[in-house]
């Protein structure tokens, strides 16, 4: 009697992926493409939306796919952290080491450095931990666009602009992957605001998704190739975008040749199938109704078995390559120091010199003590809170920063701090639950008698404002943008005492986002702008402070004089105010300098702005013809002509002709920063422009077309501080790219355009 022969299910690896998914069973299909069904940390915050959390694998990280032990297939595991890896530090079953990870500068201070090396060098240390930790693909990065300066989670993004933040998500993601490790590049698309972010309906005109809110995730994935893609929770003009397959498909894979599998958000979405058939492969953190959905779905004929195949495809591509496939022996033990003195170098190159009057900094060599206000120099705020968090194991305070550089403390001042600290736990503001870190103490008011006592015994004034912000809220307006009055009135009173006995005032600003700087900035001497510098928060700051450091940074947007200025003030969150059901972007391209550049409107800071220690000349621009043809290259000379080393950045701006459609003023379309640079020394930069550089998106024929015309190339060093110019011609209209007429709004409405006469 002859032998039954049991076949051997193929094997992930050894199979072809064709093979794989042609073994697999529907229920196998459906279990792949639903998560393992986390346990969200906070359950649903308000609107519906979750931060997830998971136990399973690897303790506080937010999730993984299922794993089909029978072919082969592994659990990928999934964490958050844009701003370092956010893992559990301790664990139930092992009370004799610790998980921390650490917390590098947030995303808006990593912008500020302008240098793509050193914020790649960020994602190498970064994606080391990700990979010593047991992750296969990390959550990260959020490049979506500052559309506004309320935004809880701006400090997670880059910028106002898609060039810079494209450059920089790409460079993040290019330093986590060179570990093998993955990242999920998030949120698409326009999660420009917490409030309502799991059902606010995001209209936007196609020009502007074109050229702003696409164009910086385009630039990054095609400067990177993600291992993922996050959608988000918003719906696009009427339609969840994890539902679109305009968006998920017809742009993402069909226009940008996007590869990797994209991911909802946590609880993303509505209709399983549409997501599925959308091209959104992996529904997160998943539920078991969820795979019986999809089961029933295929076999009552509303999904086609071949679009789960082709979803179970994509993912299988990025398991191959994950270090849990590859069995990678991870150590639990990443080179902390190491990577802390990288943090350390990215915080200090992204602090921005917003104001130095009379040489207030660096600190002379006479200041002995200096007496620190502000709740935030003693408890420093390393970064935001929500899934953007990181448990790290400490946050260098200002006090324990400027002690180490050889500073002393107004301890008395100190001590009045320290009590406020310890006997009014119960005034902290409460914080959602499980998003929030423990809550916020109110800013402490100094009494007139300690500022007085503090003016005779110190030698200068330090005041730290501290603001906070994160997942699941947007910034309030009066009480986090602005400064209140009892803030206001005491910088005017530390100022006035202090400048009475001829002593200067120095602000730091420990903030993840820009903030009003008027009135109250006439009255001190220096501000720098800190940001969230991450956990050597205190060193950082004090090696600019001292000097240790010549300040680099520059803004990555634009810090306008009221809030009134900023173009979307008069749409954002949406309406209705109080939960907003829908939010019409109708400043459409003109977001940030775009918009203060066109219309004229004078900012307290513009975008690219930042001062240093020592002066800097750009010269020599030229071209490389008169007349475009294809490309062309301009080239220019930084030089530090003052008298201490320092780094520039140039950054090259272009007018275009408007003779079709309008345009901003001036695009940024190149940046390069220097080495350090000894006084007198010098370095060249040069950019190439293609046409695809100078084109814009021409709504009715979906094309984008570089109009013919004079194009005005500026060399500078802010968007306002403009040293060099040149020009050229592009003798005829040139067609640069045809693209899908998709994306449209559902309802008629009109982009602002310029009023006044172009700068």
């Amino acid at each position: 009697m002859a032998q039954k022969v049991t076949k051997v299910a193929p094997q992930l690896g050894k199979a072809s992926i064709k093979d794989i998914v042609a073994a697999m069973t529907l229920e196998e299909k459906a279990t792949l493409v639903v998560g393992a069904e986390s346990k969200a940390s906070s359950g649903k915050l308000a609107d519906g939306t979750a931060i997830g959390q998971t136990d399973k694998m690897v303790p506080g990280a937010a999730g993984n796919t299922a794993a089909i032990l029978r072919l082969g297939i592994p659990s990928l595991v999934f964490a958050d952290g844009p701003a370092g890896l956010r893992i559990a530090a301790t664990r139930k079953d092992d009370n004799t080491k610790t998980y921390f990870a650490t917390g590098f500068p947030v995303g808006s201070s990593l912008a500020s450095t302008w240098n793509v090396n050193l914020v790649e060098k960020v994602g190498k240390a970064f994606g080391n931990e990700v990979k010593e930790y047991g992750v296969d693909i990390l959550l990260g990065p959020g490049v979506n666009i500052h559309r506004n300066p309320l935004n809880g989670r701006n400090f997670e993004y880059y910028s106002e602009d898609p060039l810079l933040s494209g450059k920089m998500g790409a460079a993040l993601i290019n330093g986590i992957q060179s570990n093998g490790v993955g990242t999920s590049i998030k949120h698409f698309i326009a999660n420009n605001q917490e409030t309502s972010r799991g059902s606010v309906n995001a209209i936007i005109s196609e020009r502007a998704l074109r050229e702003i809110y696409l164009r910086d995730f385009r630039i990054a994935i095609a400067g990177s190739n993600p291992w993922t893609v996050m959608s988000s929770y918003n719906k696009l003009n009427g339609t969840y975008t994890a539902e679109r397959h305009d968006l998920l498909t017809t742009i993402l894979r069909d226009e940008w040749k996007f590869t990797g599998f994209v991911m909802t958000d946590w609880f993303g979405g509505k209709d399983w199938i549409a997501e599925m058939k959308a091209g959104n492969d992996l529904l997160m953190p998943g539920r078991e109704n969820q795979i019986k959905a999809l089961v029933d779905a295929v076999k009552n004929k509303t999904l086609n078995e071949s679009v789960l195949n082709t979803n179970v495809e994509r993912i299988l591509a990025v398991i191959l390559k994950s270090p849990t496939f590859l069995k990678y022996q991870y150590s639990d033990k990443p080179d902390l120091k190491a990577h802390a003195n990288i943090a350390r170098e990215a915080a200090d190159e992204g602090m921005v010199l917003l104001k130095n009057n009379s040489k207030a900094l660096p600190i002379s060599k006479s200041v002995k003590v200096i007496a620190a206000f502000g709740d935030s120099f003693y408890n420093p705020i390393a970064g935001g809170y929500g899934s953007g968090d990181v448990n790290k194991a400490y946050v260098i305070s200002g006090n324990e920063g400027l002690l180490d550089a050889g500073f002393k403390i107004d301890t008395k001042l100190a001590g009045v701090y320290y009590e406020y600290f310890k006997n009014n736990k119960e005034l902290m503001l409460p914080g959602i639950t499980g998003v929030r870190p423990p809550g916020i103490l109110p800013e402490m008011v100094v009494a007139d008698k300690n500022i007085e006592e503090s003016a005779e015994n110190s030698d200068l004034a330090l005041i730290t404002i501290g603001r906070n912000s994160g997942e699941g809220e947007d910034r309030k307006l009066e009480t986090n943008y602005k400064l209140t009055p009892e803030e206001k009135q005491q910088i005017a009173m530390i100022a006035h005492t202090f400048h009475k006995k001829g002593k200067k005032v120095v602000v730091v600003l420990n903030v993840g986002g820009a903030i009003e700087m008027d009135p109250w900035q006439s009255d001190v001497d220096a501000i720098l702008l800190a940001w969230q510098p991450g956990q050597e928060a205190g060193f950082a700051v004090t090696d600019v402070l001292s000097g240790k450091i010549n300040p680099s940074g520059k803004l990555p947007d634009t810090f306008f004089e009221k809030y009134s200025d900023v173009p979307s003030a008069g749409n954002f969150p949406g309406t209705p105010k109080d939960k907003p059901e829908q939010v019409i972007y109708k400043e459409g391209i003109y977001v940030g300098y775009r918009y203060a550049d066109s219309f004229n409107i004078k900012p307290s800071y513009e975008f690219g702005y930042g001062l240093s220690f020592t002066d800097f000349s750009i010269t020599n621009l030229k071209l490389s013809a008169k007349d475009f043809s294809g490309s062309i290259m301009a080239t220019a000379k930084v030089k530090n002509i003052g008298h201490v080393a320092g780094k520039q950045v140039i950054q090259l701006y272009i007018s275009a002709p408007s003779n079709t459609i309008d345009k901003p003023a001036q695009e940024l379309k190149a940046f390069g920063k220097t080495k350090l640079l000894k006084p007198g020394e010098s370095q060249t930069f040069t950019f190439r422009i293609t046409a695809a550089d100078l084109a814009s998106y021409h709504t009715e024929k979906s094309q984008w077309v570089t109009d013919p015309g004079k194009y005005t190339v500026k060399a500078g060093a802010s968007s306002r501080d403009i040293q060099q110019k040149a020009s050229f011609e592009v003798p005829k209209s040139i067609l640069v790219e045809t693209d899908h007429a998709v994306l449209k709004p559902q309802i008629e409405f009109e982009d602002e355009k310029p009023t006044t006469a172009k700068n």
